[in-house]
């Protein structure tokens, strides 16, 4: 699953690695998260028929168009890769609303005896963003109210890196599957699907870091920062 991530990319990087240094103005008032939490807004990338590849903010937790409460995108903010088509929260949005949720790195908690848990900041060995396959809405509950943008994370089963933190994991995209799974004119499930694959786990990396992460009231770059693991990490 994923349930915190952050994002530290200066603009600048971020929109060359997407090849989107057009949208450089919409990245104006960006700046750096080290906890985002669900239910707040994060930065998301579309493509559209009309307006090609873009930025854009959404509410983490997907609100499906036909909800008549906002609150069920509490229960929302990951959706399992293997059943993206047939499930009626996700369905629509699978087939003509796919996005990226973008990332430096995420955060995943890893069982110490037997009730603490210790966590961990998990990124790629190469630096690169990560690009987790996203879904994203559009929900207005009476025509005179203005219109929310949700979105979920896609997750699949855990590669053997991420095994040992949770059975699921975030869908992450390499570089070269972004333009695919964006392509608005792709609606056809079987040539979707396979691109909801495991991303291998040997470009994975993790570190033990500070339990301020457990709440959301923190928010600073000390939150990415190694840290001592308990010894029982290693002796259970």
């Amino acid at each position: 699953m994923c349930g915190r991530f952050t994002l530290r990319l200066p603009p600048q990087a971020l929109a060359e690695f997407l090849d989107m240094l057009y949208e450089l103005e919409s990245l104006r008032e960006w700046k750096p998260r080290f906890n985002i939490a669900p239910t707040t807004q994060v930065l998301c990338v579309r493509e559209t028929a009309q307006q090609g590849r873009e930025f854009f903010h959404a509410k983490w937790g997907l609100i499906p168009s036909w909800s008549k409460d906002e609150k069920i995108g509490v229960s929302c903010i990951n959706a399992r890769a293997e059943s993206l088509h047939t499930k009626p929260a996700f369905r629509s949005a699978f087939q003509q609303r796919r996005c990226l949720v973008v990332a430096s790195g995420f955060y995943e908690w890893q069982k110490v005896g037997s009730q603490d848990k210790q966590p961990h900041y998990i990124t790629l060995k190469s630096g690169d963003p990560l690009l987790f396959a996203g879904l994203w809405e559009r929900w207005q509950p009476t025509p005179q109210s203005p219109a929310i943008e949700s979105c979920t994370i896609c997750t699949t089963s855990a590669n053997t890196f991420m095994q040992s933190f949770h059975e699921r994991m975030p869908v992450i995209l390499p570089r070269g599957m972004a333009a695919p799974w964006l392509d608005p004119t792709n609606d056809e499930p079987d040539t979707i699907k396979p691109l909801l694959a495991q991303f291998p786990a040997e470009e994975m990396q993790a570190w033990p870091v500070s339990p301020r992460v457990n709440s959301v009231r923190n928010d600073d770059p000390s939150l990415t920062q190694p840290v001592r693991p308990p010894a029982s990490l290693f002796h259970e």
